[in-house]
């Protein structure tokens, strides 16, 4: 059969309703698809439609009318496609389907209510494409992307990872802390760097990739030691931290600017063979002085110079907490607030614990006023010698 044939055929089958009727019906509770592709619905969607393209229709209906009994409006630019689309429903077991005669060409002809989404560029429909096809993303949740501005502390292990993910996602602003310049013993898990790069500034190093890797993304440098003299001049400028120090003077820090200035900390940390990561959110709670009143002992919480590092365990926990940065910036699905993942490479375990608020939190609790800003190495160091000098005092 010829497809002018099939498609005489499905006109005689499948009902063909006007634009007019089909925004009253979806008015009153049918769901319109819109199933052209998606440099067609740049041109406008109708209002009360779900643009859900050709390609993926039959993979994403059960998201969208999961009840077979659900009445489904078939749209494209003129009606051959929703024909074809309606009979492939059909097929499925959809027994209420029809097809908008005319299509979103007629839609607009007749003057009724549509909207232009916020539609990436040609080059951006291109690099995002895989993404963009997702119905929980689309283009607005691209956009919503191109709109973060993100800061990482720290272009290490955890922020190599982060940093890569989140610019090939189309993050609109990445901000990098660091002071550090590339050593040929980061190179092992720190891959925003190179061989020939040794002696650079990490975040100079790391800007070169960025760019390299995704050229319509703004990457900013800070090449600093953060300080409580300049954190909050530097997080203004943006909505999400990544928290990729590798010391816990600095996780300190970080967590109460991010109180301070009501943003949204994505933690996370490494050692040997494992790693864990959190999410405290902004103005909420719990935060990192809630998981951690006070540092551990030297002892339990080595640096990485010390008791060493598996390259791929940064690895996956950056990429996590890219994850949870990307969920943050658009709205999809539950991030880690208020849950601690912990991952053991030794055996490829991943294991959650719930976390509490603190109630008597000094910067997080309900009705706190912020204390300020501490000398964060004093600090450390003197919970350290403290926690030191009890566990080698004699017990009853």
């Amino acid at each position: 059969m010829s497809l002018e044939d099939r498609l005489e055929q499905l006109r005689g089958e499948i009902a063909r309703i006007s634009p007019s009727e089909a925004l009253a019906r979806s008015r009153a509770g049918a769901v319109l698809l819109d199933v052209r592709e998606t440099e067609e619905i740049a041109l406008g969607l109708p209002e009360t439609a779900q643009a859900v393209t050709r390609g993926y229709l039959e993979m994403r209906i059960a998201e969208v009318a999961p009840d077979p009994d659900q009445e489904i409006l078939l749209l494209c630019a003129a009606t051959t496609r929703s024909l074809l689309a309606a009979d492939d429903l059909r097929q499925m077991g959809y027994r209420r389907v029809a097809a908008v005669q005319g299509g979103f060409n007629r839609w607009k002809d007749e003057g009724l209510p549509y909207v232009l989404p916020e539609t990436p560029d040609r080059d951006a429909l291109q690099r995002y494409k895989r993404q963009l096809v997702l119905p929980e993303l689309g283009s607005a949740g691209q956009a919503r992307l191109g709109q973060a501005r993100v800061l990482l502390i720290g272009a290490g292990g955890l922020g190599s990872p982060s940093a890569l993910y989140l610019a090939a996602a189309g993050i609109g602003t990445l901000g990098l802390v660091d002071h550090d310049r590339v050593d040929r013993s980061n190179l092992h898990r720190q891959v925003l760097h190179r061989d020939d790069r040794v002696g650079l500034p990490k975040t100079e190093s790391a800007r070169l990739t960025l760019e390299a890797l995704n050229p319509s993304i703004n990457v900013r440098t800070h090449p600093v030691r953060l300080d409580s003299g300049n954190v909050e001049s530097i997080f203004a400028d943006y909505d999400i931290v990544v928290d990729g120090s590798d010391n816990f003077p600095t996780r300190y820090l970080v967590n109460d600017a991010c109180i301070r200035l009501g943003l949204a900390n994505v933690y996370g940390a490494v050692q040997g063979f494992e790693g864990q990561v959190s999410v405290f959110p902004a103005g909420g709670r719990p935060c990192y002085r809630c998981l951690f009143a006070e540092p551990p002992p030297p002892e339990h919480a080595p640096s990485c110079n010390e008791a060493g590092v598996l390259g791929v365990v940064p690895g996956i926990i950056g990429l996590l907490q890219a994850l949870e940065v990307i969920k943050l910036a658009t709205g999809i699905g539950e991030t880690l607030a208020g849950r601690l993942l912990l991952f053991d490479g030794r055996n490829t375990r991943l294991r959650e614990v719930r976390l509490g608020a603190d109630p008597e939190c000094r910067y997080c609790a309900p009705g706190r006023k912020f204390p300020g800003y501490i000398d964060y190495t004093h600090f450390c160091a003197d919970s350290a010698r403290e926690n030191h000098e009890h566990e080698s005092s004699p017990r009853n």
